[in-house]
């Protein structure tokens, strides 16, 4: 029966982490409608929040007996640095590089999350983690100068804003680990986003014409609704259960998957390619990232 419910979890992981990955790849295609990153963020969300918010009913904390007011704040600060500044770096990074090296960036974060738990929770770092970092580090040097090469000085300012992406996400991550184990990671996950997608929702209302928003191609609606429903909710979900059942050690093997179906996506729908140096450089950075996330 274990044996079973782990197979299932690997099958759930590798299906969140594809569809997942899909989604720099939506966002591509949706550029090509020329629409902006905040409209096409906020069309994402507002398509996903319907399913988000009926979870948030739905769904009670897991420990509410140890849930405090203050719980709830941090729920706030969370889902908007982890779903919508996150989120709004990683769409302003897509107009300037290919999708395939928006994954290998992204893909760094775990790194991140060492350098954080470092600095803000006094947790050491490892030879072989710092080993694992230096390996992660010098795969995307090799993937950059090979970006560099082919695409010009427009992809370092693209990889620098996917690069705050991936930082402002790692804070995320560090920052509510104490929050998930309260509301469970369903329920934690329904309400950052439920946030997140309200927050966009208000800045756009703040700083553009609300009515401008249903102007675009006809594509553009349903790319939205696709990223939505395939690229955000379910793989949301499928992420967490995998995780909750494997452990995050175990996932991140199948997380490793994430640059590759990008690139594999990418080449299908974008006829991106990626030259042999920025593949040897997605390799490295894949090793390292492994070594990172395994158990010691």
């Amino acid at each position: 029966m274990i044996r079973s419910a782990k197979t299932i979890a690997v099958f759930l992981g590798i299906l969140g982490v594809v569809l997942f990955s899909a989604k720099a790849v939506m966002v591509k295609m949706a550029y090509q409608y020329d629409i902006d990153p905040i409209p096409l963020l906020l069309l994402r969300m507002l398509f996903a929040l319907p399913f988000y918010a009926t979870l948030t009913i739905i769904r009670k904390p897991a420990h509410p007996e140890k849930i405090v007011r203050k719980d709830y704040l941090w729920i706030v600060v969370f889902g908007m640095m982890g779903y919508f500044a996150a989120s709004y770096l990683d769409f302003l990074g897509l107009q300037h590089i290919q999708a395939s090296l928006e994954r290998i960036i992204l893909f760094l974060y775990p790194t991140v999350v060492l350098f954080m738990s470092r600095i803000f929770l006094k947790k050491a770092i490892t030879r072989v983690q710092i080993l694992a970092i230096l390996i992660s580090y010098l795969g995307i040097i090799i993937t950059f100068w090979g970006a560099v090469t082919i695409d010009g000085s427009d992809v370092i300012l693209g990889g620098l804003l996917v690069f705050g992406s991936a930082v402002t996400y790692a804070g995320y991550l560090v920052g509510s680990g104490w929050l998930i184990p309260k509301f469970g990671s369903v329920t934690f996950t329904s309400y950052a986003m439920t946030v997140a997608s309200l927050s966009i929702i208000l800045f756009y209302a703040l700083t553009q014409d609300i009515s401008e928003l249903w102007q675009y191609d006809i594509a553009v609606y349903g790319i939205s609704i696709a990223m939505a429903v395939l690229s955000t909710v379910i793989p949301s979900y499928l992420i967490s259960e995998a995780i909750k059942v494997l452990g995050a050690p175990n996932f991140s093997i199948i997380g490793s998957l994430g640059p590759v179906s990008t690139i594999i996506l990418a080449n299908i729908f974008l006829d991106e390619r990626l030259s042999s140096l920025q593949i040897l450089g997605t390799l490295v950075v894949i090793v390292g990232i492994y070594v990172v996330s395994r158990k010691k």
